[in-house]
């Protein structure tokens, strides 16, 4: 009973240890390349719209070519596809690298520079609808199944953990080194992390229906997520919150135009969030959320919407940041239950696909979320545009819990007793 309460159970597999470095090195060196991109956008531009673009452009290929990704990843072997993803990024970030070379900068347009800039985020937008997936069905495949609940909290604090560092050495380092030895040290973090995958051997596949029809392999995996309550609620509600709470992508404009932070400021600002999740993720592997899931990720995301609200309004470094950090703190609840229940309730055969739809629901809506950002700052001005952001999330989790009482009610105790029994 001990081993089954253990809050370091997933740790315990050599394999899954690893799986955590590929995972950190690739989401710091992600979250990295995306603050370094959005300062040297808005450097450049100075236009709020240019950082709501770097959003859509990759926000199109994700979301376009996620069910088809989802397909994929459940009739190919995991690692393997993995290492592709990680190769395609790793050939985008030198290309970053590259272009943001102060000689080629100071002789070429702004306009070709954007373009280019551009045109490798939406290279990027196509390796991650096929990276979540991934790594969302690799982590089943490395521990057993009465795990899974404590293997994706560790999965998903790992993440968090390499968002609060990534976007603090993004700000310390373009004020240290510049944006393109910033662009190096991403590149280097890439590499680490396909050394290290292939430390990691091939996988079964699980899935029996290899070769089955394209459309026919979606339809079942849509089919079943609109089936779910709990995985199609969980989802729903996320991506509207995240879609409409976006203010982080609005963190350049506060930064260098409302708080007067500089480079160094936006770095803490952009790692704040992180660090409160990171901070409740870590407890969570001692304190699990299974019990009433239901009612905690509405409260969650009330919180969420309403700290958001707080940073929009606030003219106080020193508020920002606390405003920012619970934020993610309350977020970190949100992801945690979000991720419980898609690997309780998803089967082996269908993950890639449900993961698919996760990415396109929640992942994609971060960048759906800074293209809203932008738009809204560009017609109302910023603050307006964060503070309607934040009260329409409010306005969101009332309506879930008045037309959903079945989501209102939910609770995971029962769906983790019965893998711990397997």
């Amino acid at each position: 009973m001990a081993r089954e309460l253990d809050p370091y159970a997933a740790l315990r597999f050599k394999q899954f240890n690893i799986f955590l470095v590929v995972r950190f090195a690739m989401v710091f060196a992600w979250s990295m390349q995306f603050i370094v991109i959005e300062w040297q956008v808005y450097s450049l531009t100075k236009d709020p719209l240019s950082l709501g673009i770097i959003g859509l452009m990759e926000v199109i290929p994700a979301v376009g070519m996620a069910l088809f990704a989802g397909h994929v990843v459940d009739q190919k072997e995991k690692r393997n596809l993995l290492v592709k993803c990680i190769l395609g990024f790793s050939v985008i970030s030198l290309g970053l690298f590259l272009l943001s070379s102060p000689k080629l900068v100071s002789q070429t347009s702004v306009t070709n520079i954007l373009y280019a800039i551009y045109f490798l985020v939406f290279l990027g937008g196509l390796v991650r609808a096929f990276l979540g997936p991934t790594i969302f069905s690799l982590i089943a495949l490395l521990v057993p199944k009465k795990i899974y609940p404590n293997a994706a909290t560790w999965s998903s604090s790992t993440w968090q953990m390499a968002s609060v560092l990534g976007p603090a050495l993004a700000g310390f380092s373009i004020s240290w080194i510049g944006v393109h030895w910033s662009m190096c040290v991403i590149f280097g973090f890439s590499i680490i992390a396909l050394l290290a995958l292939f430390q990691i051997g091939k996988k079964p596949i699980l899935n029996p229906k290899i070769g089955e029809p394209v459309f026919q392999s979606l339809k079942e995996g849509l089919n079943f997520v609109f089936r779910s309550k709990a995985v199609f609620g969980a989802l729903t509600l996320d991506m509207i919150a995240v879609l409409f709470g976006g203010a982080v992508a609005l963190l350049p404009i506060f930064a260098q135009d409302i708080l007067q932070v500089g480079s160094e400021g936006f770095g803490v600002l952009r790692a704040a969030p992180a660090v409160g999740a990171s901070i409740t993720m870590l407890g969570s592997t001692r304190f699990p959320l299974h019990k009433n899931a239901g009612k905690k990720l509405l409260w969650a995301v009330f919180g969420f919407g309403l700290c958001i609200i707080v940073f929009g309004l606030s003219t106080y470094f020193w508020l920002s940041v606390i405003a920012l950090f619970l934020s993610g703190a309350v977020d970190g609840v949100s992801m945690i239950i979000r991720q419980t229940i898609l690997q309780l309730k998803t089967p082996d055969n269908m993950r890639g696909r449900v993961a698919s739809v996760n990415s396109m629901f929640v992942g994609s809506s971060n960048e759906l979320g800074a293209f809203e950002s932008g738009v809204t700052a560009k017609l109302m001005g910023t603050v307006t545009a964060v503070v309607f952001g934040g009260a329409m999330t409010l306005l969101t989790v009332g309506a879930t819990a008045l037309v959903s009482p079945t989501f209102r009610r939910l609770d995971l105790s029962k769906d983790v007793a019965e893998h711990e029994t397997d």
